[in-house]
């Protein structure tokens, strides 16, 4: 009998233990830092303009409809309200402070963040989400306006919901998300107006090129949008202008001039009456006022490499989302970007932070597709040279050390890289790392700049100056930039304690407990003192509201107690009522000087 040795039986090889999924906690880390750069330190009313808003709608549901200045509904603000109802509904709730004000737009932030990376991350990687996410964190004009209350931190979050919501609706055809995207963008439509369609080119290409079902789409989306968007400016052009707050922007009282004239085709033409604009000096309109002095700092870290990025998604890539991606964002772009250029009439730097997302999305999405096709060279010019550029704004800024180190590990890793082969693959993997870092490094030292200091008034603008900024008064940076002193067209008064207290006293007596020229300076009174303070003239001190024999009835009727005179003089530009009004008043009525501002007492 032969024995039969038997091999012996060789246990299996355990599996190896799946990768840690590292994107996951990174993602935390991206979310909780914004959070705390938004959140860090706010304080202060911010604009106290839209501040004054807020606490009137919080006071008044039909000024809380209407976005009106004060709760007794003299004049609006000269923006549509959405952004208004989001703070005052936190008013309502947590009470009139900065907090119950700022946080809602730091919070807008971070989920403007995380739809980013969720767009990019779905269709590109999730390490592509969070550099995409990184970006739109970063950048200066984002991390002002998530720290500030004007309406672009809720435009922002609106519009990149919206881009997200078409991408959705072209993945798998689904007419759902085109609806949600097209009442987003109405929405956005009642936050800033006409500003909000500067996304939809972008929109109508992508559909109209890879949808099978482009008639019904487009038709859904038009129907969506003209419901979501024109239900509040139809109430408002059919309501009775006898029993509602004047249309504050407007010349003619009417929401639809507002809309498109001083919020819309005005701003590209510099025709609108009764503002600030057509040669008031906001720049001088070229295809590179966004690398200017006031403008760079703000949005212009990574704003070459993003234009490029558009052609490298769009030639590197065939696959149907990266192109339909590279359509949407580069649309937005694109657009935005050359209305803000060209421009005749007003337009401040910190309307930048609406280019961010788009910026974000594209140089991330063309650092991927370069990255997976081997094209580590192409990494390096587009990340290095925008590390290159960083340097030179940091250097400007005085920030000379970090702009070596911006620089020189920008140049050494693109060059680096431009050995191919000669340099290990694991090593080029650090180095586009680095590029990475180093290209968010620049913009975060803006904004931590930013997030350092309160900033206050209708002009703020991120980091470190560059330059003279562009517009009347310039830009607010650092203490000065804070509200205070006498006010006027931009920025509100402090009212010391004993001017609270007289203007306080039998408030209730009255529909007004004074009336001021110009928004600014009601504002600061009537956030100072809780109640009522008529605006003259609106912001601009320049809306014919209320017009001089509308206020002597006013002023006979018992309605309003003082008049504020601020040392610094009536405000804005002014107009014609506002001065009529100003000349009868100091014309019929004795003046006492308080805290360092004239009052004449009209109900002497």
């Amino acid at each position: 009998m032969t024995a039969v040795l038997e091999r012996p039986v060789q246990a299996p090889t355990p599996p190896a233990p799946p990768a840690r999924d590292w994107t996951r906690p990174a993602l935390a880390v991206l979310l909780l830092g914004t959070a705390a750069l938004y959140l860090w330190g706010l304080s202060g009313w911010a604009n106290s303009f839209y501040s004054a808003a807020a606490q009137a709608g919080s006071q008044n549901w039909e000024a809380f409809f209407f976005g009106s200045s004060d709760a007794a509904n003299s004049i609006t603000v000269d923006k549509p309200p959405a952004a208004i109802w989001v703070m005052a509904m936190s008013v309502r709730m947590f009470g009139l402070n900065s907090w119950s004000i700022l946080v809602p737009q730091a919070l807008m932030g971070v989920a403007s963040v995380y739809l980013l990376y969720a767009f990019v991350g779905r269709y590109f990687g999730r390490p592509a989400g969070l550099f995409a996410g990184a970006i739109l964190a970063t950048t200066p004009a984002a991390t002002l306006m998530f720290r500030f209350n004007n309406p672009d931190a809720l435009l922002v979050l609106l519009l990149v919901a919206g881009t997200y919501a078409v991408a959705r609706a072209l993945e798998h055809e689904k007419l759902r998300w085109i609806l949600i995207a097209a009442v987003a963008v109405g929405l956005a439509f009642l936050t800033k107006s006409l500003q909000a369609f500067l996304v939809l080119p972008g929109f109508i290409l992508a559909v109209l090129i890879y949808s099978r079902r482009r008639i019904s789409m487009l038709f859904t989306a038009a129907v969506a949008l003209l419901v979501s968007g024109g239900w509040w400016l139809l109430i408002v052009e059919r309501w009775p202008a006898s029993s509602r707050p004047y249309i504050g922007g407007s010349q003619t009282n009417s929401a639809l001039e507002l809309i498109l004239g001083y919020n819309g085709l005005g701003r590209i033409t510099g025709d609108e009456t009764g503002s600030v604009g057509g040669g008031m000096g906001w720049g001088t309109p070229s295809w590179h006022r966004m690398f200017d002095a006031g403008w760079a700092g703000q949005i212009a870290w990574l704003l070459p490499a993003a234009f490029a990025s558009i052609l490298v998604v769009w030639f590197l890539s065939r696959e149907r989302m990266h192109r339909v991606a590279a359509l949407l964002w580069g649309g937005w772009l694109v657009v935005t970007w050359a209305t803000f250029s060209f421009s005749q009439g007003i337009i401040h730097e910190y309307y930048s932070v609406a280019l961010a997302p788009a910026i974000g999305a594209l140089v991330a999405m063309a650092t991927v597709v370069l990255y997976r096709r081997g094209g580590f060279v192409g990494v390096g010019v587009l990340l290095g040279g925008s590390a290159v550029y960083a340097a030179l704004l940091l250097m400007t800024a005085n920030y000379d050390w970090l702009g070596w180190i911006v620089g020189g590990v920008g140049v050494v890793s693109a060059v680096a890289l431009g050995l191919g082969d000669l340099t290990p693959l694991t090593v080029r993997k650090t180095l586009v790392g680095a590029l990475v870092a180093v290209s968010l490094l620049g913009p975060l030292s803006f904004s931590l700049e930013t997030a350092s200091r309160v900033t206050s008034g209708s002009l703020p603008s991120a980091g470190p100056s560059l330059g003279a900024s562009t517009g009347p008064g310039g830009g607010t940076r650092g203490p000065a930039g804070q509200a205070g002193g006498p006010g006027g067209l931009l920025n509100s008064p402090e009212v010391g304690s004993e001017l609270v207290s007289v203007l306080s006293q039998d408030a209730a007596d009255y529909t007004w407990i004074a009336a001021g020229i110009g928004s600014q300076t009601a504002a600061g009174y009537q956030l100072a003192t809780g109640y009522p303070v008529m605006a003259i003239g609106g912001f601009n001190s320049s809306d014919p509201s209320p017009t001089l024999e509308q206020f002597q009835r006013y002023v006979a009727e018992g309605r309003i107690h003082y008049f504020i005179v601020s040392g610094a003089g009536m405000g804005g530009p002014g107009g014609a009522d506002s001065s009529q009004i100003s000349t009868w008043v100091q014309e019929n009525f004795e003046s006492t000087t308080l805290d360092g501002v004239t009052l004449y007492d009209l109900s002497a």
